[in-house]
């Protein structure tokens, strides 16, 4: 009997299934990207799952509202809770001075329920396993991502012995110092395996800052950036830049945010605007907005579908951090009228007709 006829071809499908990841700190997404934690759990499911690993993350600064310092601390304190390798340049003459600021890991559960008794019922017994259970998965999260107390400063544990450089830009001419602490960083994690041992995380505070020599020097800095971003594609790495777009020709800010593969911005909110009090729900606990501008796409041409691009930030208990959609309040709270008076199929007329329901 004659062999059968078997076509072959140059080009053979993966069907390898990526595993989760052993390293602390990482999540596997769809097409193989892999995500580290923004330290905001919140953000976290906004983009999709976190920061994609080898991306360069952007955030337009606004002058009258810090909150851009906010992602940073979070993203670099998750980075430390996680044992993870961490690089910061600011322009500020004590860099590391700015490690004292980052926030602790908190927890928003209640306490942890005691053991129901034996006559208690066997429904009590039941809801308990189902509290111990949903408690263990959240314990499952936290391995990823945490709550992060904005009120308590991180402890000793998760700085004593983790490797943190810090690199101040202060009096520096040029980017070549910069160029050489991250591209020495970045070689200590190289992507040449699917086994991840160790990731790196970088965080650059006001990169344009008028107090650096070289801010005049619009062109270096998009080079400077232009390689930060061809060395992360390389490496298992995650980078994190905030600037202030103000600060920097229309044409060179642009093309910032053009080379970003998740681009952010922070905007104040204004203080007593009735008009806008009155627009939003939980108007008073709003410090400010969060505008999603882009989200990374790695190995994949899809676009991501956000829910919504601007996001109210709140503290949550007054201390957790908290992302929300923004909440229309109704036009009259009172009655309500104006939603009926507008839901007539007949039109705007106060006649009541055939078609009215």
């Amino acid at each position: 009997m004659a062999a059968p006829n078997v076509r072959t071809s140059s080009f053979s499908r993966n069907i390898s299934v990526a595993s989760s990841p052993q390293t602390p700190g990482l999540k596997c997404g769809p097409n193989g990207t892999t995500f580290v934690s923004t330290g905001i759990r919140d953000l976290d499911r906004i983009l999709g799952g976190g920061y994609p690993l080898g991306s360069l993350v952007m955030v337009m600064e606004d002058p009258e509202a810090p909150h851009h310092m906010d992602l940073l601390r979070t993203f670099m304190s998750q980075g430390l809770v996680n044992s993870q390798p961490l690089l910061y340049a600011s322009p500020s003459k004590d860099p590391r001075g700015f490690l004292g600021t980052l926030p602790n890991p908190g927890s928003t559960k209640e306490d942890k329920p005691t053991v129901p008794e034996p006559d208690q019922g066997e429904s009590l017994r039941i809801a308990w396993q189902y509290r111990k259970y949903m408690e263990n998965q959240k314990n499952a999260i936290d391995d990823y991502s945490n709550d992060f107390d904005m009120r308590k400063p991180l402890e000793r544990q998760f700085l004593a012995g983790r490797p943190i450089d810090c690199v101040s830009l202060l009096d520096s001419s040029d980017l070549s110092v910069a160029q050489d602490y991250c591209s020495t960083f970045l070689s200590k994690f190289p992507r040449n395996s699917s086994n991840i041992a160790s990731i790196g995380r970088i965080a650059i505070q006001s990169f344009c800052s008028p107090l650096c020599e070289y801010s005049d020097k619009e062109s270096d800095m998009l080079s400077f950036i232009r390689l930060l971003k061809s060395m992360l594609m390389v490496s298992n790495a995650v980078a994190i830049v905030t600037f202030p777009p103000s600060m920097l020709s229309p044409s060179s800010s642009i093309r910032l945010q053009h080379m970003a593969d998740t681009l952010l911005s922070i905007k104040a909110i204004p203080d007593g605007d009735k008009d806008l009090e009155k627009l939003l729900t939980g108007y008073k606990d709003i410090n400010g907005f969060l505008n999603v501008h882009k989200v990374a796409r790695i190995n994949t041409q899809v676009p991501v579908i956000l829910e919504a691009h601007t996001f109210s930030m709140s503290l949550k208990k007054r201390r957790f951090l908290a992302l929300e959609c923004l909440n229309q309040a109704p036009v009259d709270g009172s009655s309500g009228t104006s939603y009926g008076t507008s839901g007539s199929c007949s039109g705007s007329s106060s006649k009541p007709g055939a078609l009215d329901f």
